[in-house]
């Protein structure tokens, strides 16, 4: 299945999976004596030495990308080794903090965010120049550019926004909202009839953090792109501001239409099965493509709106996710390493095509093809064609996950269970404004 090329943004369109590139080093020869026998040909200076590469990886933990990529190592670069270690994305920013005291793995795998975030503070490499970008959607490098220096090689995306279950969505005719208006009245239709209106797991808080940028974006960058920026200049603050008090707003109207004595204790999965059985109409948060609710129902159907905004015109969320990033100070034989496991991974369509599969998530590596299925597919290309779709690193390049959106998330998870107010979580946002950017 292709991504065709996406007005104003991307998803190129896929074509036949490509070829392995890049071996590691040509076979040695054989000749032929006068006698007919063959002399295998082998000098020294031929033979590549071993380099052993750290990996962190923190993105795509426990998918099998990292057997995925040992094995096309072997074939195209035997004489690169890997060592993995593999912790969940929330733990990164803890296990960062180690490393630049210990040292750094020499190659990082994370998140868009992270590349901005880390290289802003001078430990990661610039990719700037790199052949192999030549074969990374555009969009997917903007996302990790910072005054011109590429700190990651953007692999794969998602989009964000409301998911819905289209069978409950036509037996209760309703239609996609647009406005707060037409969300309230679908909200009260899925009431009357005993459906939850949203299912959602805020035992990971990681959910309402998600959750507090999308509608910030719908309601406070899209307003004000460089809104982050005067944060942190005093121009503004959470406390002081309408629409980041709607964003907080967005997100209690969502916890007051859930399942409220489970959403603090119900994991992901257990919450995707209800939602998938009907007990619940919309998820939010939202990621398509998704794996999460193909692994339990492969025929189950659904689709992708943006939630909606107080204006209208709220536009789907684009991400470059899965990023892969090297140590500013690796020596000279580990940096050329880890540029032919970049090169690999930019050239080995098959490869990556592979591992989109197993993810299923959008390849910002051009012309791969993927044959996972998405039912989202129709409603995300309908955004793009509209030109309705942002890049949320708008938003998420000003405010930084690590030591402020993720503990912003723990203070609106304590004012939804009653803890503090939400001028007390508005406040906190704006006490830790020096955590907001590295």
């Amino acid at each position: 299945m292709k991504w065709r090329k996406m007005t104003g943004l991307l998803m190129t369109g896929s074509i036949a999976a490509g070829m392995l590139f890049g071996c590691g080093g040509k076979d040695e020869g054989n000749t032929t004596d006068t006698k007919g026998e063959e002399v295998q040909e082998s000098t020294a200076k031929d033979e590549k030495e071993p380099v052993t590469l750290r990996i962190l990886l923190a993105a795509g933990s426990g998918t099998g990308m990292d057997e995925i990529i040992d094995e096309a190592l072997a074939e195209n670069y035997p004489e690169i080794q890997v060592e993995w270690e593999m912790i969940n994305w929330n733990d990164l920013n803890t296990k960062m903090q180690t490393y630049i005291q210990s040292g750094l793995p020499d190659i990082i795998v994370g998140k868009a965010t992270d590349a901005v975030t880390y290289g802003k503070m001078g430990i990661l490499g610039d990719l700037a120049g790199k052949p192999y970008l030549d074969n990374v959607n555009e969009v997917g490098t903007e996302s990790v550019t910072v005054d011109g220096k590429v700190y990651g090689l953007a692999f794969d995306a998602m989009y964000q926004g409301i998911i819905y279950n289209r069978k409950v969505f036509e037996e209760n005719h309703v239609e996609i909202p647009t406005t707060y208006e037409e969300l309230d009245a679908a909200i009260q239709t899925f009431k009357d009839a005993g459906i939850t209106p949203f299912a959602t797991h805020f035992v990971d808080t990681w959910s309402i953090g998600n959750l507090a940028m999308q509608f910030a974006m719908g309601d406070v960058f899209s307003k004000d792109p460089l809104w982050g920026d005067k944060f942190r200049s005093g121009e503004v603050s959470f406390v002081d501001s309408p629409e980041y008090r709607q964003a907080y707003e967005n997100i209690k109207k969502i916890y007051d239409n859930t399942w409220q004595d489970e959403t603090f204790s119900i994991e992901e999965t257990a919450s995707d099965a209800k939602f998938i059985e009907g007990e619940a109409a919309m998820k939010a948060p939202g990621f398509c493509p998704t794996d999460t609710l193909y692994t339990l129902d492969e025929n189950f159907d659904y689709g992708l709106f943006p939630y909606p905004n107080a204006t209208g015109d709220a536009k789907l969320l684009f991400q470059a996710d899965t990023t892969f990033m090297k140590n500013e100070n690796s020596d000279k034989a580990v940096n050329e390493a880890v540029d032919k496991v970049f090169t690999l991974l930019t050239e080995n369509k098959e490869m990556v095509g592979e591992i989109c599969d197993i993810t299923m998530k959008a390849p910002m590596i051009k012309d791969v093809e993927t044959t996972y299925p998405d039912p989202s597919r129709n409603d995300i290309e309908k955004y793009a064609d509209a030109n309705e779709i942002v890049n949320v690193d708008i938003g998420n390049n000003q405010l930084q996950w690590g030591g402020f959106q993720d503990e912003n998330a723990k203070a609106i998870a304590e004012w939804l269970q009653g803890d503090i107010t939400i001028d007390a979580a508005l406040k906190a946002a704006d006490d830790r404004k020096d955590n907001s950017l590295q």
